[in-house]
């Protein structure tokens, strides 16, 4: 299995929690990042002040945000294949620190 290296090149913020990502590869990905903001690290991203200091990490060229949350760049290059398990995932985080 290989894995692909993209690059996250430019983005736009569209709405609440939701990212217009643009790739090296002349990609485009709509992420609607709500459903998934659980746990430790993503639940901060909740509040938009926190969400909205999204930035471009110049060395890894992905998402990144002042707490430390971020996204591996293939995962949010191909989202739709990603996007049902993450939000799985953020379910059983919260069941767990119910």
């Amino acid at each position: 299995m290989t894995h692909r290296v993209y690059r996250v090149v430019s983005f736009e913020i569209t709405g609440p929690h939701i990212l217009h990502v643009h790739f090296d590869d002349g990609t485009e990905q709509v992420i609607d990042f709500k459903p998934i903001l659980a746990g430790e690290i993503y639940r901060p991203l909740r509040e938009l002040s926190v969400f909205n200091q999204v930035r471009i990490d110049a060395e890894v060229q992905t998402l990144v945000w002042p707490n430390g949350a971020d996204f591996d760049p293939e995962t949010l290059h191909d989202w739709p294949r990603y996007a049902d398990a993450f939000a799985e995932r953020a379910r059983e985080w919260e069941t767990r620190a119910a």
